[in-house]
């Protein structure tokens, strides 16, 4: 019998351990194309420091952002959807949790190059008086741009944008893999509207039609003329629904009015359901028959009730006195009528 011995798995482990190896990750622990992450992330302008984007809220409050007007935390991002830089992308692509990275991300990727000849020089009139100095913000034909002078009736405007030709700077952290397919759905709808929208995934049993399988070659030709009248077949499928309750913010927001087909194919696509129903629900203020709903409503805006049902009886009041003159007015035309029709008589009779 030899005296050697089997080494297994166990043992190469224990040996990896001692002679201090790390083991290799496993291709499940790196970030993929299709994973979703939970990012921490500021972009800076390499020339100037400017701050472009970030999630981090001491950061915004330092740039002069006021952090009550819109949300500053760490996004979920959908790799490979184009939610951030390519290159950004690319470098997360492979990495793990906890690992952080910082990108320079090109002009021509992030804000393009500049373009000498978006500086074009137009009449002081279209632009509104109260903008008409260096480094206002304006707006003409759907183009946005800086005013750089204004001489005379003519004003000079740069039209790139005010980033174009800076390399922006990306520093990243990667907090977590997303697996929860509710968050992967509210990072998408995350990168249209800052909004904290409801909603759920459920399964349902719907009909649908299965058109029928066609015939084989040999016998095509013997049923080509029952061809138009086959039907197609009816069955019970179960589908997966994400359901999001509309808000107002969503509804009114031009992207998702204008895009909304292509972002419902993206949440399809990417987290796995097979179909998307936006709902809205409207609740009525209810009448005026019944005094508490009303009380209800007036709680939060510094209103007597008591007030405002003692004017409304007023109101009650002054609906009857227009009535009754209606009603006077009506029967005072009634007698001149009448009075009219005897005057017509007696000339008759004359």
């Amino acid at each position: 019998m030899s005296d050697e011995t089997d080494d297994g798995p166990d043992q190469s482990a224990d040996d990896a351990a001692d002679t201090g190896e790390d083991e290799p990750e496993s291709p499940s622990d790196t970030i993929g194309e299709s994973d979703f992450v939970k990012l921490a992330y500021t972009a800076r302008s390499a020339d100037n420091d400017t701050l472009v984007d970030t999630t981090d809220p001491e950061v915004a409050e330092d740039a002069g952002i006021d952090i009550e007007q819109q949300t500053f935390e760490p996004r979920i991002i959908g790799i490979g959807a184009g939610h951030i830089f390519p290159s950004v992308e690319d470098d997360i692509e492979g990495k793990s949790i906890g690992d952080t990275g910082t990108v320079a991300v090109p002009p021509d990727e992030a804000f393009g190059d500049y373009d000498p000849e978006q500086v074009r020089t137009v009449s002081a009139d279209s632009i509104p008086e109260d903008d008409r100095y260096p480094g206002a913000r304006v707006e003409l034909d759907g183009q946005q741009g800086v005013v750089e002078t204004v001489i005379g009736g003519r004003a000079r405007v740069d039209f790139n944008h005010m980033l174009a030709g800076e390399t922006i700077e990306y520093e990243y952290e990667i907090l977590d893999v997303i697996e929860d397919r509710i968050e992967q759905a509210q990072g998408i709808l995350g990168a249209v509207v800052d909004a904290d929208l409801e909603m759920w995934i459920e399964t349902e049993e719907v009909e649908e039609e299965i058109p029928p399988e066609p015939e084989p070659d040999d016998e095509a030709d013997e049923d080509e003329a029952d061809a138009d009248d086959t039907q197609p077949e009816t069955q019970i499928v179960e589908v997966e629904t994400l359901y999001i309750e509309s808000v107002p913010q969503l509804s009114m927001n031009q992207q998702w009015m204008f895009q909304k087909q292509q972002i419902a194919q993206e949440l399809i696509e990417r987290v796995g359901i097979d179909r998307v129903i936006v709902q809205e629900t409207l609740e009525g203020l209810g009448g005026f028959g019944g005094m508490g709903d009303i009380e209800s409503l007036l709680e939060d805006v510094d209103v007597d009730a008591d007030e405002v049902a003692e004017e409304l009886d007023e109101l009650d009041e002054l609906d009857e006195l227009d009535e009754l003159d209606e009603d006077t007015e009506l029967d005072e035309d009634a007698e001149l009528d009448e009075d009219a029709e005897l005057v017509e008589s007696d000339d008759t009779e004359e």
